[in-house]
């Protein structure tokens, strides 16, 4: 249907007798009203020709603000129908009016808003720091989506290489989440597509291979084997480093999370937080042991491990996530302490668990299963996950050609 734009005189009287003017937009017989600052009294008011009487003391000045408001609502509506958005009467209205959240900082705000709501602590506090680098970078001053250009973005690019001395995945963290935070704003029509600057012969982000470097089989018996006070910390860490390897790598912030109730017939039940997958595990004798030295009575919140007894609200994942944070630096340094003991020079921390069980299974264990034991989602991510272990046709070529 046909979509009309027009200057009308509002209804609602106010208390001086005046009307408010508006622009009114009417899409399929459903009208919504862009507010212009001014009032006019209904006797200075054309409702034919949609403008204000000559009688009226600024009807010059008024109808040439008027013209040039309609003027603006219709190279709007023309810019949507070019684009083949979907249009309603409250769409064109966002698009007229604009809004406060226009700007790149308001929607990053609403980007974060979200994942705090979402209890998403990590995501949250990981790209409120990298928005803030970017703010720091512009003078703390805001910025419209069209002024982030491609020449923009390769000199914030050279800066955080250079002055703030980032690697090369870094740097593509701190540009993708102004990727993201401009897809929103698309997503809210409030920054125009046309001006994207990622992609194809503009920014491209791409992300970089890693290395994953886990311990040795001999090293994990050196780890199982240290003989450390029952009731110290770096015993409580080993506890927990070992858990995660006994059940393929298990994150840590999995393992913190379990509750006795995870365990049913000597098998582990849980889906893992960060993509929800599920499934089940027979519990290993290593793990049974580990388990059996937190049986306590009445443990709060039913948990296994106590890290998390602290937090009041165990369904708060926002709260849950921020001291899981807390929980791992605790236990990074106590492990970094536990690897001097077992003279390890390589860095012993909560991650290492899952790279170690990675590079231990190697190509033992065919890569269909190790998706499973993983809870990847797509196998694509095991294969690559798990090539980072494999060194046997490396080895082997390595080994024909020098002897």
């Amino acid at each position: 249907m046909a979509t009309s734009v027009k200057i009308v005189l509002r209804k609602k009287q106010n208390s001086d007798g005046s009307f408010p003017l508006a622009v009114r937009i009417t899409k399929d017989r459903k009208s919504s009203y862009v507010y212009l600052g001014h009032n006019v009294h209904e006797s200075y008011w054309d409702k034919t020709n949609h403008r204000v009487k000559k009688s009226h003391p600024n009807s010059v000045r008024l109808n040439h603000f008027l013209t040039t408001k309609l003027a603006e609502a219709e190279e709007n509506l023309l810019d949507l129908k070019t684009q083949k958005a979907a249009i309603s009467a409250k769409t064109i209205k966002r698009k007229i009016k604009g809004t406060k959240e226009a700007s790149f900082f308001a929607q990053a705000q609403l980007y974060l808003d979200s994942l705090k709501k979402q209890g998403k602590y990590n995501r949250e506090n990981c790209d409120k720091s990298r928005i803030k680098v970017f703010k720091d970078y512009l003078d703390n001053s805001d910025i419209a989506f069209q002024d982030i250009t491609v020449s923009l973005l390769m000199r914030y690019r050279a800066y955080l290489r250079g002055e703030k001395k980032l690697a090369e995945q870094t740097v593509v963290n701190y540009l993708t989440i102004i990727q993201t935070v401009y897809n929103l704003a698309i997503a809210n029509q409030v920054a125009d597509i046309r001006f994207y600057p990622f992609g194809k012969d503009k920014i491209t982000l791409k992300a970089q291979k890693s290395m994953k470097i886990g311990l040795t089989l001999e090293e994990v018996q050196a780890l199982e084997e240290l003989q450390l006070p029952q009731d110290s910390y770096m015993h409580h860490a080993r506890n927990i480093w070992l858990f995660a390897f006994y059940f393929a790598g298990m994150r840590v912030s999995d393992v913190l999370r379990l509750t006795w109730a995870d365990f049913q017939n000597n098998r582990l039940f849980y889906a893992m937080g960060k993509n929800a997958k599920g499934g089940s595990l027979k519990v290993p004798d290593k793990a049974l042991a580990i388990l059996k030295q937190y049986k306590r009575k009445a443990p709060i919140h039913n948990l296994v491990f106590p890290n998390l007894e602290v937090v009041e609200d165990i369904a708060d994942t926002y709260k849950v996530q921020k001291r899981i944070v807390v929980e791992i630096i605790k236990l990074n340094a106590a492990l970094k302490n536990v690897a001097k003991e077992i003279k390890i020079t390589k860095p012993l921390t909560m991650h290492i668990a899952r790279h170690t069980f990675g590079n231990i299974s190697g190509d033992k264990i065919p890569i269909q299963m190790l998706q499973k034991l993983y809870r990847h989602t797509s196998i694509t991510t095991t294969i690559n996950y798990q090539a980072n272990f494999m060194f046997k046709d490396a080895d082997d070529a390595l080994d024909a050609v020098i002897g």
